[in-house]
């Protein structure tokens, strides 16, 4: 239903990734008309092209990593290849089944969705397939796509970006990943998993480099052990083909050759040629600028996701959509602690944390005010039984509250409930010492940790 002389929209949303479809579901089910406008499929990157299908990736090569190593928990297997087609049908099937539930649920929900490429024609309309979409308000939504850097041309055959490498025919022999963050690591992971040789490049000191240093450290030494090869600390200079692949130079003069080069080197804002500007919208860089409340400078425009510069998570989009409908509809809102969000690496092993790094604890409360405590994962029995190694290290403020929850090691993401939790409620050490943590599980850890930070440490010595 486009507009007529009679009729406008509560909300108009121009994007239908993780934010607009947020922002759509939970503004119908309060009431309000909404139209969503989508060029694409809607669930965007999260569910196309990032999350879902990359993590799809990972597992794939879990079982792989598990055939291979079956030996040591006595079970005879044999690991025979990857059957690239059937891993690739795998992800889409899981894709597929995703897609059409939040298409029903979109549909129930009386949301009037529109594909087509939309454009921002005023501050309060959105023009897409030669028609208008008039709202009392619009919500811009529009998400992000691969960067690269300058004078790198992305060809999507020897120099890949993630999108490609989503939908690669074939195992790379070799390639090099030029980025060390979430994007870099997981396809390492992934493809190592698989078989291929890998070398990561990263310009700054460390793998994951948001990360509480300590974490990143544990990871450098899990890539290690994997036979993940990374350079760190050198920026990249160029990349030329050779006779079967790419040679890539730093700027300390270093040379690395491989099947292909993939560019996961962040993800910059879909912007550009949608009117914005032109409608007066503030930008910086590309992004949109928005308030604590997802609010534009322009009292009829909202903006939320990757599109703004927040944390670049579907979770995030999600909350982020979720305030901007809610608060159109009159309900009280609290601003987001990007902070309280959790976010997690799932390579090999995973890399969760929640709150405050050490040294951005410190930064805030000062040195002599921040306690650490570090928890090996070797005294958890579900840890020894997974064969995992890794850690989980707080941050608390001295005699207040954990504002740091920083872990490594496999099926880490899945604590990551708790610790946020212990950091969104302020939880004292001694408070969370005394929740009963099941035995034996992964999240004992926690509960341990904790137990140690309040000074009457389980399994682990003073």
């Amino acid at each position: 239903m486009a507009n007529d002389a009679s009729t406008v929209f509560d909300l108009v949303i121009l994007g239908g990734g993780s934010g607009g479809y947020a922002a759509a579901l939970r503004a119908a089910q309060l009431g309000l008309d909404v139209a969503l406008i989508e060029k694409d499929k809607l669930g965007g990157t999260c569910l196309h092209r990032g999350c879902i299908p990359t993590k799809a990736l990972l597992h794939a090569g879990e079982i792989a990593d598990q055939a291979r190593e079956s030996a040591q928990f006595g079970v005879k297997a044999s690991f025979e290849g990857i059957d690239i087609a059937g891993v690739h049908k795998y992800k889409d099937d899981v894709i597929s089944g995703l897609y059409k539930g939040l298409q029903g649920l979109v549909a129930s929900r009386k949301v009037t969705y529109v594909t087509g490429e939309g454009r921002l024609s005023s501050p309060t309309s959105v023009d897409v397939n030669g028609q208008r979409y008039t709202g009392r308000h619009v919500l811009l939504a529009t998400g992000s796509v691969p960067k690269s850097l300058p004078g790198l041309n992305i060809d999507g055959e020897r120099v890949i970006s993630s999108d490609h490498a989503l939908v690669l025919d074939r195992v790379p022999k070799s390639a090099i990943i030029l980025g060390g963050g979430v994007i870099g690591v997981e396809f390492a992971s992934a493809w190592k998993s698989f078989g291929s040789d890998i070398t990561i490049i990263e310009a700054l000191p460390h793998l994951v480099p948001v990360e509480d240093e300590n974490s990143s450290k544990l990871l450098e030494r899990a890539f290690r052990k994997r036979g993940i090869n990374f350079s760190l600390g050198s920026r990249f200079s160029g990349v030329e083909y050779t006779a079967d692949g790419v040679k890539v130079s730093l700027e300390n003069g270093k040379t690395f050759e491989a099947e292909l080069l993939l560019v996961a080197v962040g993800r910059g804002p879909v912007s550009q040629g949608l009117g914005y500007e032109e409608a007066g919208v503030a930008m910086d860089r590309g992004y949109v600028l928005v308030d604590e409340y997802m609010r534009t400078n322009v009292p009829t425009i909202s903006a939320v996701g990757d599109l703004v510069p927040t944390l670049q998570l579907a979770h995030v989009g999600f909350a982020e959509g979720m305030l901007v409908a809610e608060r159109l509809a009159g309900l009280k809102v609290v601003p987001i602690d990007y902070d309280g969000v959790p976010r997690v690496t799932y390579c090999h092993p995973e890399v969760a944390s929640m709150g405050l790094s050490e040294a951005k604890a410190k930064e805030l409360y000062g040195a002599d005010k921040v306690v650490t405590l570090k928890y090996n994962l070797a005294g958890n029995g579900k840890s020894k039984i997974l064969k995992t190694a890794g850690e989980i290290k707080l941050v608390q403020v001295r005699d207040g509250a954990v504002v740091g929850v920083h872990m490594v090691g496999d099926r880490m993401g899945e604590q990551v409930g708790e610790a946020q939790l212990i950091y969104n409620w302020e939880a004292l050490p001694s408070e969370v010492a005394q929740l009963i943590h099941a035995h034996p599980t992964q999240n004992e850890a926690l509960g341990e940790a904790h137990l140690a930070l309040a000074g009457k440490p389980l399994h682990s010595h003073d």
